[in-house]
């Protein structure tokens, strides 16, 4: 059998196994800050109440008020969903005047989008989407999460907007009856956004439907944002008894409370990388492949299991498409069958074609920030074609290679001469046991020989010249 043992793998497979098991994911699609089922207005007295925090919520001892902030890097997923439920729950609990959230993306899903939307509408937390630091985005995704936060402001150098949907090109028309739909959808979204908050419905009608983008200082002219702050500092200055749903907000000089990812959203945003579920599968399939030809061997099955469990966690947070899960299931059983059943290459051939177009089908809906570049998937086919004709060659090698078991693996090794062996014989030590032996040559006590067949109990050995000796083969199991 062959062996492929992936010790590293599995060691890093249950660290991040581990990792998701220590820290739990509150809030992960859950409507604790009121997720309501329709957009609709928050009341004027629970924002007034957030605003001004009653006595009770504030420190004893503490003067200045507090503002939460959480930092969103990267694209949107149902991790961005679940780190904005949390820090809306936390600045609720910690009476803050508002939460800011800064904001540095270049798009995401349009699912999660949706879901943060509703979460900045129907919230009782006044907040504020700042777009930082200098050189930071808020495209495509960011641009319906900028506008629809009660504040939206931008640090210099940055830009907002590009907010087609995915699967259409700015300007491109919508040619599918399913194009169509979400066009229409993505658009209307923008358009209530903008409408709601009081911002530009033309520009962002615009962002949609041409891709339109704009600089900080274009956006403030054309009112898609409130206003251009270039550190946190002058960002809550400038919001200070700014009025946000008829109650005024008391931001000036107020404590700014960080609030990191937990390990939980870290370690998802981490695996929901097309690149890393690459990895896993690859993983997964290297190993459950190890554990297949090689029956005992643990290490590779738990890796293999191990891998293919973090990726369908990562799977159930992603919009994975089901035809290329399907291809690869095929892929894999082709793969086996070839180990079992060789067929001289032409599963292999199969399976890799249905290994390329799974692992291309797998990530196609995920937008474009998030797509899996093509030198990570054409890499990732030719090592696994090769793995596999690895495995294959090594198999048939094994099939057709001679088979030799019990003292016939003694044949070619080379013994100690304990009593002198000649054609009258003698007797050879070979791993701690004596053995009658015989030789065509006069072969000295204490000289080596070399074992050259076995007729029952006796050895045929002949001697070992000068420069034929080399170390004696270690015996395989």
């Amino acid at each position: 059998m062959v062996r492929f043992p992936l010790y590293l793998a599995a060691v890093l497979a249950v660290i991040l196994t581990a990792g998701a098991w220590y820290a739990p994911f509150p809030g992960f699609g859950s409507s604790e800050v009121g997720l309501p089922s329709e957009i609709g207005p928050p009341s004027d007295t629970s924002l007034a109440s957030a605003a001004e925090p009653s006595a009770d919520t504030i420190p004893a001892g503490t003067a200045d008020p507090t503002v939460t902030l959480i930092r969103i890097e990267g694209p949107i997923s149902p991790v961005t969903t679940n780190y904005i439920t949390r820090g809306l729950n936390r600045a609720r609990e910690a009476g803050s005047a508002a939460l800011v959230i800064e904001l540095d993306t270049p798009g995401g899903l349009l699912v999660s989008t949706q879901d943060i939307v509703r979460l900045l509408f129907g919230t009782d937390v006044p907040t504020i989407v700042y777009v930082a630091p200098d050189g930071a985005q808020a495209a495509s995704a960011g641009t319906f999460i900028a506008m629809a936060a009660h504040v939206a402001a931008m640090a210099p150098s940055t830009t907002i907007g590009a907010a087609s949907p995915v699967t259409m090109a700015p300007g491109a028309q919508a040619d599918t009856v399913m194009q169509q739909k979400l066009f229409s959808a993505t658009e209307s979204l923008i358009e209530n956004i903008a409408q709601r908050r009081g911002r530009n419905v033309e520009w962002a009608i615009s962002a949609v439907r041409e891709g339109a983008s704009a600089t900080e200082r274009q956006a403030l002219e054309l009112e898609v944002i409130d206003l251009i702050a270039s550190s946190r500092e002058e960002l809550l200055e400038a919001v200070d008894g700014r009025v946000v749903e008829g109650a005024p907000l008391r931001t000036a000089g107020a404590d700014i409370e960080e609030m990191p990812r937990n390990l939980a959203e870290r370690f998802l945003g981490m695996i929901i990388r097309p690149e890393l579920m690459l990895i896993l599968l690859l993983v997964a399939i290297y190993g459950i492949m190890g554990e297949v030809t090689n029956p005992g061997a643990i290490v590779p099955g738990v890796a293999g299991v191990v891998a293919l469990i973090l990726l369908l966690y990562a799977s159930a947070a992603m919009p994975i498409n089901i035809a290329g899960f399907v291809l690869l299931g095929l892929a894999i059983a082709l793969f086996i069958a070839e180990a079992f059943t060789p067929t001289f290459g032409l599963l292999i051939g199969a399976g890799t074609v249905a290994f390329f177009l799974g692992s291309l089908m797998l990530f196609q809906d995920f937008p474009e920030p998030m797509e899996l570049p093509w030198e990570w998937l054409v890499p990732a086919t030719i090592l696994t074609a090769a793995f596999f004709v690895w495995i294959a060659t090594a198999g048939l090698k094994a099939q057709f290679a001679a088979t030799r078991t019990g003292i016939e693996t003694l044949i070619g090794r080379e013994a100690e001469v304990v009593d002198r062996v000649g054609p009258g014989g003698g007797r050879v030590l070979i791993d701690g046991e004596y053995w009658h032996a015989r030789s065509d040559e006069e072969i000295a006590e204490g000289e080596r020989s070399r074992i050259v067949g076995i007729d029952g109990l006796t050895m045929r050995v002949s001697p070992v010249r000068s420069e034929d000796i080399r170390p004696s083969p270690t015996p395989t199991p």
